[in-house]
């Protein structure tokens, strides 16, 4: 990806706090007009980076592009450049006055002429689902309020680049929908680059372009939602996205890319999977819960992977029942709850679960497990 079609290119970025190790080598480019998620664990380190992006810190080492041209480390330039990037911190902070008054602030430092600030500040507060909040009391805002108004004070600028920090934690489902439904129409309407942090794995794939995974500091992964989801490079981010099954075992034979993965101690237990890895190999074969079908004993299946097993638990929310069964190893399954009822399971009923060579992901473990 060359300089140029990119907003924001970070190169070789490192940071440290004394000595710990915050970010560590992150390599990530961002298209202009594209919305990237950046997914991790809490302590990830994900704020500092959107930090150092808006600019607020300077990495210890590593360089950083805006537009195509490296940030200077200071001087009128880098302010220029934080101009064009409006940050939306987890918790806002407003001015003891009006909505209208917290919205137009940033405007108004600019020198705005009051009836052309009036003009975009109705809009944008449209744009956000605010009308007719203009007189409230900024401070008074329900949190789900205060998190459109700081997405409207922050829109007002025209920022090219919008950095949004956790902007759904600790708020309610309802608020939640409408401030992703403001996210989505910015994003179809404007050319902004948007980047947001976010500890919810669902909020990325729904909202982001590309998903890059952020864990202890290292940038693990970056692909769009579907490839970060089915194929994690690594055990962290299949754990991290929500891989139940992850089966330990090391590759018998591999047969022209149908490898036979020996999960038991001894030759019986195999699960058939498609990969390129060699016999010898230790991987941890990841098999998606809504992959595995469930049943009766009697059943007899085409599926390469077919395991008789004894239900655990069945736990149902919803359309959907979550059933885990011990088939000489855990397997934890997802189906309607349709199907559960009419196969009567329960805790202790005898199943049959297969799944696909092809629904089974490999991933090499690393040596030092």
């Amino acid at each position: 990806m060359s300089h140029q079609s990119s907003a924001i290119k970070i190169t070789g970025l490192t940071h440290t706090y004394g000595t710990r190790e915050v970010l560590k080598n992150v390599n990530l480019s961002i298209d202009k007009g594209e919305v990237f998620a950046l997914i991790g664990p809490t302590g990830a380190g994900k704020t500092t980076l959107l930090r150092i992006i808006d600019l607020l810190e300077t990495p210890t080492s590593g360089e950083l592009y805006f537009d195509g041209r490296p940030i200077p480390q200071s001087g009128r330039q880098r302010l220029e450049i934080r101009r064009r990037i409006s940050f939306i911190h987890q918790k806002p902070q407003f001015f003891d006055s009006s909505v209208y008054d917290n919205v137009a602030c940033g405007l108004r430092w600019r020198g705005g002429k009051e009836n052309a600030i009036s003009n975009k500040v109705r809009t944008i507060l449209e744009t956000v689902g605010l009308n007719g909040y203009d007189n409230r009391d900024a401070r008074t805002l329900s949190g789900g309020e205060a998190q459109r108004v700081a997405l409207a004070r922050a829109l007002v600028l025209e920022p090219e680049v919008l950095l949004l920090d956790e902007p759904t934690a600790n708020l309610d489902p309802v608020s939640v929908k409408k401030i992703e439904r403001v996210i989505r129409s910015i994003a179809r309407q404007r050319s902004t680059t948007m980047i947001m942090a976010t500890h919810d794995m669902s909020q990325g794939q729904q909202l982001a372009d590309r998903i890059g995974v952020l864990v202890e500091g290292t940038l693990v992964q970056t692909g769009n939602a579907a490839d970060v989801f089915r194929s994690p490079q690594t055990e962290d981010v299949a754990h991290f996205v929500g891989m139940e099954n992850m089966i330990d075992g090391t590759i018998a034979v591999n047969n022209d890319g149908i490898a036979a993965v020996n999960i038991g101690s001894g030759p019986d237990i195999t699960i058939q999977a498609v990969s390129r890895h060699p016999a010898g190999t230790r991987v941890c074969a990841c098999v998606r819960p809504e992959d595995i079908t469930l049943a009766p004993v009697t059943h007899r299946s085409s599926a390469r992977n077919s395991f008789q097993g004894r239900v655990t638990t069945v736990a149902s929310s919803g359309p959907l029942s979550r059933v885990e069964a011990d088939c000489g190893f855990p397997l934890v399954a997802l189906i309607t709850r349709l199907s559960a009822e009419e196969l009567g399971l329960e805790e202790g009923i005898s199943v049959v679960a297969d799944f696909k060579a092809t629904a089974v992901h490999i991933i090499e473990r690393s040596t030092d497990q």
